[in-house]
This record gives C-alpha cells, structure tokens and sequence, in this order.
C-alpha cells in the first residue's frame, strides 16, 4: 500500500529498453570522431532560491596564533604522514577485491579542486576548532584520485547535462543534450535521429543485473544531473512538457516523465530531491520556472503504480522520517523548485531534509537488495550558490555533501565502490597571503593596508562584481567599492557575494580539470587524467553490469568464475598425485 505523508496526485508508466553490447561498441568506434566537432549551443541562466528576510550572524573566526603553530613541529608531521601510509597500504587490499557488489557515485555538481580545498578550510575550521589548513574531507583520504576533462564534445568549458551524460553513459555529449550522442542537435529533434542517439545510462545495465537502482539530489529531480541517469532527450531545459517546443510534443516527452514513465527512471526504488512544480504535484508558475500544461500530476501516476507495494511519498523532514525499514519504493519531493541551501533550511518536521538525511534513507532501502545496488548522490545547490557568488553557502553545501560521504562510508563495507566527483568546476579562485588559520571567507590581506583589502574566495565574474562597485555620481572616487567597515558586518551574511571581477548575471563554469577520488573494488583502476566518459566504464566492469562487465574475469559467466577457478584447482591437485603415485 502506497503511504501519502502529504495528499499527492499520480499515474502509470511504460517500458521502453533499447541498451545492448554491440550499440554501445558501436558509438565507442565513433567517439574518436566526435571530439573534433564544434558546434555552439545558446547558454542558460541559473537559479537560486532566496529566503527573502533570511538572517543569520556568522563570527569570524581569527588566525592561529604562533604558540598553536609551533605544536606542529617535526614528530607532528612523522606521526601524519606514518598514519596516512598505514591508511593507504590498509585500503589497497580493499580496492583489489575483484568485484563490486554496490555502487554510489556522489557528484559535487560545479565542485572544482579550489571548492575542495575551501571547504576543508572552512569545514576544519568551523566543525573541529582547527586552524583549517590540515583538514581532511572524509573522500580526501581515499586512496585512489585521478583528473577528469570534462569539455562536452562541442564546448571547451561544458555544463552539466554534457558532464553527467559523459559519466553515467559513457559517452560524450553536447552542450545541453542528456543522454544522446553527438547526432541529436540541442534545437531541433528529429525522430529517426533520435532513436540512433539514445544512450543507456549504468542505472539501465544495473537494473538488467538485478540491482536496485536511486538517485538523490538536492536539485530538482528533472535538472540536468540527476536527469542523465534516467532520460534521453535533446536539450536540458525541456524538464515539463512546456518548455518542449510544442511541434515536438507528440514525439517526445519531457524529462519528468521519462522519470516516471519509461525506464530506467520508472524503476527507481529511490527519488529524492526537489522540482514539485515539474512533477504537476503543485501548480506554482513563477518567471523562469516551467509547469504541466497538460495538467498530469505525475506523482499520481506513481503512486498508482505502486499501489500493490509498500511505498511513500514525501514531502518534508517528518515524512521522511516516519519511511521504515519495509518501504521498497520512495519518492520525496521536498520544493517546488530547488531545494533550500544547507545554511538557510527549515531543519523542523515541516521543512526540508538535507543531503545526509536523504542519502540515510536511500541506503535504508537500497540495501536490502542481496544483488546490490547502484545509487547516484548529487549535491547539486554548490552550483546553484557559485553561480551567484555565494561562497558561504557553496562551502556550507560542499561540508553536508562531506557529511552525506562519511554516512556513506559508515554504512557500506569493502564490496562498495565508492567514487566522488565533480561534473565540472567554476571561476572561483582562493588568493592572497592571508595568515595560516584565517577565516577562508575573510580577507585575503591585512583590512588595515592601504591598499584595497581583498578576499581570499573571489570569483572570475557574476553578478559579486555589482554588489561590491558603488561609484558615486561623479566618478571621482580612486576605488569606488565599498568601505572595508561595512563589507565586515555584510560579511556574516550567507547570501554576501563574494567579489567577480566582471559583472554577469550568473558565474560561469571553469573549465579546468576535475578531481575523482575513488575506494573500494576496482577503485586502483582510476589514475592518472582521464576523459569523463571513462567513469561509467570503470563502474561497469567494477560491478560486472553493462558492456565492459565480459572484461571482467571475475564476473559470472565471463569463462573464469569463482566455481571454474576452484575446478581448476582440484584439476591441478589431481594432475600432481597422479604425477607422483602413478
């Protein structure tokens, strides 16, 4: 019987299985051709949801002093760098275990290696009363990391749909496509082109496996991230059935209900996140955000589908609490757009859940599956706060991303890999000389300089830049910016920009490489600078699903299973007394 926590609407779905071997052979002999083209699409504004008359006071927290310097002296670094080898050789013996029972890729959507390193920063600083510097992400002690490209096949510096669609199908895409191949264009659909371009992603081998299957989110469950693990279509934005071009509508259906719909998205055993007004649940038009014009509720359609079992539906921090341990499907809707940042959230019943609570309950049930499972986690609002400059609330989204890896971590054993990335980075930069121990969103240099003080986070344009210039009507002023004695109180602020360089409305994307860090079966293999796509590869030979899974010695029916190898052995041992009696 389905549990509504919160009165909802819902309705059916279909099948729809496309994925074999020699397809996706096929596109591979192809790719090396695709990363020659280069073909521009139209970019696309972010959103953000602020709390209108949000407050909060942060205290800044000051520099170490020289006697908490001087304890890290030389047996200090011994002693570290000893425990750290210790750690390594320990989890070396893990990584080489030769199959993967589970699978959770978390991404840091827009989490490039200077986010990181801030967060540490800012993590070991506010958590653990550190100086911040020595801090360790509970993923930056895995002991496998590699660099990842991640320029879509038409862009130097990609977004999200591109990325997630190269890591979850093992190929590379075009600006703003999901889950299509270079030959569906991002404007026009084409049906006979259409059928040739779809991907499966490795929720789909998964799936074929026996494997349950979710993702998590704190996005809208139709954005473009977690939106590559399910559907296929032409361009990100046409997440309901609006903002498909209308002449398109009767050929293609909108990304929320390929979700509900059609495979791979129909058999999810967990959907969490946001986007409520993409789903029909509620009819909340507002400037930039699309709704159903036909009209489904498409949280009805799944809860009849799953009347016959023990699901939930979700909609708040209570109702998601009160999911047991018999529940085996769960869909939670948490906002009608994107859900609230981790700094500025209603942490009551009636409010919204973060990324820990989320992943708690996914891993609650995915679990109970003895074939494993696959799970896509995505801290998907430190886009969301970068692209407006908010570094506070970039940071405080990176630490409960970390916060949802150490649950992870806790509650998985050694037949888990786990991997950790981003889909891409941001134009955000730490610099200056700031003092070991400064708070990493204070200043970069001493407030009393002459000079301009600056802060040590700033990013390479958006909209920052506006809300530090104020000229006056002359133009008269040497550095018309405001007054270091009022950007110290406007400080404590989460929703205080951080300077761009040059005005945007949005920050943009960075372009440069992206960290991977990987533990658990297989987890060796990833090293060095590697393509994007090469991650839903690694995941498909590590858990013995999809193509690559014949590669696998290790995986049943690939000609060397446990049972043949022990066979052989028996073998060996006959042939030696045979040898030695006879």
């Amino acid at each position: 019987m389905v549990q509504l926590f919160k009165s909802g609407l819902f309705k059916p779905l279909y099948a729809n299985k496309i994925q074999i071997i020699i397809l996706f052979r096929m596109m591979s002999k192809q790719y090396s051709l695709l990363i020659v083209l280069n073909i521009f699409a139209l970019s696309f504004p972010a959103s953000v949801q602020k709390i209108e008359n949000f407050t909060a006071h942060y205290d800044p927290i000051p520099p170490a002093d020289e006697e908490e310097i001087l304890l890290q002296e030389k047996n200090y670094w011994m002693q570290d760098g000893l425990q750290h080898l210790k750690e390594m050789l320990r989890q070396e013996k893990e990584e080489r275990q030769h199959v993967a029972k589970n699978v959770i890729i978390f991404i840091g959507d827009g989490m490039g290696t200077t986010t990181t390193t801030a967060a540490r920063i800012y993590k070991g600083q506010r958590n653990f009363g550190k100086m911040g510097e020595e801090h360790s992400l509970s993923f930056e002690r895995f002991p496998n990391v590699a660099l990842v490209k991640t320029y879509n096949v038409d862009r130097q510096v990609p977004d999200s749909a591109g990325t997630a669609t190269a890591l979850f199908t093992g190929v590379k895409s075009r600006f703003k496509a999901i889950g299509v191949d270079v030959k569906s264009s991002v404007t026009e659909f084409k049906e006979e082109v259409y059928s040739q371009s779809k991907l499966d992603s490795f929720m789909v081998w998964a799936q074929e496996a026996g494997k349950d299957t979710g993702i998590v989110t704190t996005t809208r469950i139709t954005h473009a991230t977690p939106a590559a693990t399910y559907a296929r279509i032409n361009n990100r934005d046409w997440e309901c059935d609006t903002e498909v071009p209308e002449s398109y509508r009767n050929n293609i259906k909108d990304i929320a209900r390929q979700l509900i719909e059609d495979e791979p998205g129909k058999n999810f055993k967990v959907i969490l996140g946001g986007g409520q007004q993409q789903m029909g649940y509620v009819d909340y038009v507002k400037e930039g955000k699309c709704s159903r014009g036909d009209k489904l509720n498409l949280t009805e359609t799944w809860i009849n589908k799953h009347e016959n079992s023990s699901a939930v539906f979700a909609v708040n921090n209570g109702d998601l609490e009160k999911v047991t341990d018999d529940t085996d499907f769960l869909l939670g809707l948490f906002d009608p757009n994107h859900m609230p940042f981790e700094l500025t959230r209603n942490k009551n019943a009636s409010g919204s859940p973060g990324l820990t609570d989320m992943t708690r309950k996914a891993l609650q049930i995915l679990k109970k599956n003895p074939n494993g499972f696959v799970l896509m986690v995505e801290g998907g609002l430190i886009d969301q706060a970068h692209h407006k400059n908010y570094a506070r609330l970039a940071m405080g989204e990176t630490a409960e991303l970390d916060s949802a890896i150490s649950f992870a971590l806790n509650e998985t054993g050694e037949d888990t890999l786990i991997l950790v990335t981003a889909d891409h980075s941001h134009a955000f930069t730490m610099n200056g000389y700031a003092k070991r121990g400064n708070d990493i969103l204070g200043f970069g240099n001493e407030t009393m300089e002459k000079d301009m003080p600056y802060l040590t986070l700033a990013y390479g344009n958006g909209p920052g830049f506006d809300y530090h210039y104020t000229p006056n009507d002359t133009m008269t002023q040497a550095y018309p910016w405001r007054d270091v004695s009022i950007d110290e109180n406007r400080l404590q602020d989460p929703w205080y920009q951080h300077l761009g360089t040059f005005t945007k409305e949005d920050e943009t994307h960075g372009g440069e490489d992206v960290a991977i860090y990987a533990k658990g079966p297989n987890s060796h293999l990833i090293k060095g600078v590697i393509e994007q796509n090469y991650v839903a590869h690694l995941v498909s030979y590590s858990a013995c699903i999809g193509p690559q899974a014949i590669l696998n010695e290790y995986c049943p029916g690939t000609g060397t299973s446990d049972g043949l190898r022990v066979q052989y052995s028996y073998l060996l041992i006959f042939s030696i007394i045979f040898y030695y009696v006879f």
